[in-house]
């Protein structure tokens, strides 16, 4: 039982880390090719921060572990909405345009809407994943047309690093990606099967763990004073997660849940919270120190309403 624990532990470590180094040399390399913000921003740094949730997805769905899927996915989703932002806000409150949080927080809702209403049959299948992914790229036009997402970008935009530099750490990086997250998901099942919970709880505390790294990154620019921690980079990879990564999985094989209604409550939760923040940052024009406290008590009954 230790031993599947200690190796779980470092599949999602070696994950996590892998997708850190591989997405900041792909947005150097980018850069250092004069490739646009916005193209570095809805696909570099939304759609690369989420490479932790697609592998999981892609690995979880090939070995039949659907609800580990969705777990993963959900427990990503609540803590980045609530304990990420509120430890965003204790160190520097976050100050937001409103125009900003009408268009990254519908299209947040309407992601997590589109994952429960697939999940209403326990299944989703490739079409459905076809449909989740082009939803996604349906917002990414949006966002295009209306002049919004270089601001994901803000803090990214530094001297980029030569291709010789960069190159090795993609490749490196998505070879850590493969083996640790295949590494995650076959030791996260067991330990399930061992321990007799459900998978979906598994799939919550990894959701915690692959959000850990990027709590910790905005932590320190908000510590370091770089303004450019946007409504756009906290909530991006809220708005992939849903849809294109769990779409990602669902292209490559089937995902099915034993018990969708169980995961009701959870599912709900998430929603409710998500409606709550935005709420927040939309009625108080961004987050300050005494909205961050509300944040943190929003996620500590997450792991209750399984």
């Amino acid at each position: 039982m230790l031993a599947e624990v200690v190796v779980f532990g470092v599949g999602l470590a070696t994950l996590v880390f892998g997708a850190d180094r591989a997405v900041d040399a792909a947005g150097d390399l980018a850069l250092y090719y004069g490739v646009s913000p916005f193209f570095i921003g809805v696909t570099v740094v939304s759609i690369g921060t989420s490479v932790p949730e697609m592998v999981t997805s892609i690995y979880a769905s090939y070995y039949g572990a659907g609800d580990l899927v969705v777990g993963n996915i959900v427990g990503s989703e609540t803590a980045q909405i609530t304990l990420a932002i509120a430890v965003v806000a204790f160190i520097a409150p976050i100050v937001a345009k409103r125009r900003n949080i009408a268009i990254y927080g519908t299209a947040m809702i309407l992601s997590m809407i589109i994952m429960l209403l697939t999940l209403e049959d326990g299944q989703i299948v490739r079409s459905e994943g076809l449909l989740m992914m082009l939803a996604y790229t349906q917002f990414i036009y949006i966002l295009y047309t209306n002049e919004g997402g270089e601001e994901i970008t803000e803090e990214v935009l530094e001297e980029p690093r030569t291709p010789l530099q960069s190159v090795p750490w993609i490749v490196g990086g998505l070879f850590l990606v493969v083996v640790g997250g295949q590494v995650m998901v076959t030791n996260g099942v067991a330990i399930a099967q061992l321990l007799g919970v459900p998978e979906y709880l598994i799939g919550l505390l990894t959701g915690l763990g692959t959000t850990v790294p990027e709590v910790v990154v905005a932590g320190i620019a908000a510590y370091e004073g770089r303004g450019g921690i946007s409504v756009g980079s906290l909530l991006g990879s809220n708005i992939t997660d849903p849809v294109f990564s769990l779409g990602v999985g669902a292209v490559f094989f089937d995902v099915v849940v034993d018990d969708p209604a169980a995961m009701g409550p959870s599912l709900l939760y998430m929603v409710g919270v998500s409606i709550a923040v935005l709420g927040l940052f939309y009625w108080r024009r961004g987050i300050d120190r005494r909205a961050a406290v509300v944040c943190l008590l929003l996620y500590l009954p997450t792991f209750l309403v399984v």
